[in-house]
């Protein structure tokens, strides 16, 4: 069954290199869509580009540049190299004469390496026993997932870390795959705003997503929630730098992110 998320990224192939998209406004935050929405669409050509079923994505980078309108805009894909195991690529979001958005990424095989995992699930209550609620104000993008906050202080507070998280999905379930934890890598609210009083925007600039499994995980369904954890160690000089992470109902690992953001008054 085909969702509004599916419809919303959804890629049209024009030649062997070029992509046709679609910017809804339903995704709208401040100043123009959502970077994960933006980033979806890019990682939905590149996957397409690869091609391959046997090269899941390892790592998606994307620059934004400037905010799209909403309409149509154009996507180029190129394969910088293909080798054994390991696929490079990028691509260029264009709507008209504008540069909106670049993404480099990465799609390899799996390898016997040395296997270890020192990272720690957050202790909290599960997706059943969260109540769903949206911040105050939440942008018109915020109606399309189902918000379980369940980490960090209330919003605008400015009385605890710059930690939030909780649980998460599309608010029209759909399965996870790379495309999806794309998007949900930078939907969540900053967590910023639980160091000030003030409300203000907080734009990305450059985002960057470490795929840590092969997706959809095995038995995943589209009703499950994921839990999201981001920190925001240091804002200085107008640019806050935020680190997540994504992790199943079941423990696991499955994405990390790291962004850098423009931190503007409201």
């Amino acid at each position: 069954m085909t969702t509004t998320f599916d419809t919303d990224t959804a890629v049209q192939r024009v030649s062997a290199d070029l992509y046709a998209a679609h910017i809804d406004p339903k995704w709208w935050v401040i100043r123009g869509p959502n970077g994960g929405y933006v980033a979806a669409i890019l990682q939905r050509a590149m996957t397409d580009t690869v091609d391959n079923g046997n090269r899941p994505a390892r790592s998606l980078t994307v620059h934004f540049l400037t905010p799209p309108e909403a309409g149509p805009v154009d996507i180029h894909t190129r394969v910088e190299r293909e080798g054994r195991s390991l696929t490079n690529t990028s691509a260029r979001l264009t709507q008209g004469e504008r540069t909106i958005a670049t993404a480099v990424g990465t799609f390899a095989t799996g390898r016997d390496a040395v296997e270890y995992s020192e990272a720690v699930m957050p202790d909290v209550p599960a997706p059943k026993d969260v109540p769903s609620r949206l911040i105050e104000g939440a942008p018109p993008h915020a109606k399309m997932f189902d918000w379980k906050p369940a980490i960090g202080p209330p919003d605008f507070t400015a009385g605890g870390r710059a930690i939030t998280g909780g649980w998460f999905r599309l608010h029209e379930p759909q399965v996870a795959d790379p495309v999806v934890l794309t998007s949900y890598a930078d939907n969540w609210y900053p967590a910023l705003f639980f160091r000030t009083r003030e409300p203000v925007g907080v734009p990305t600039v450059d985002y960057t997503v470490h795929f840590r499994t092969g997706l959809p995980l095995p038995g995943a369904g589209p009703e499950d929630y994921y839990l999201l954890a981001f920190r925001a160690p240091l804002s200085h000089d107008g640019f806050v730098v935020e680190d997540g992470e994504i992790w199943s109902q079941d423990g696991q690992l499955v994405a990390q992110a790291r962004q850098l953001a423009v931190v503007l008054p409201r």
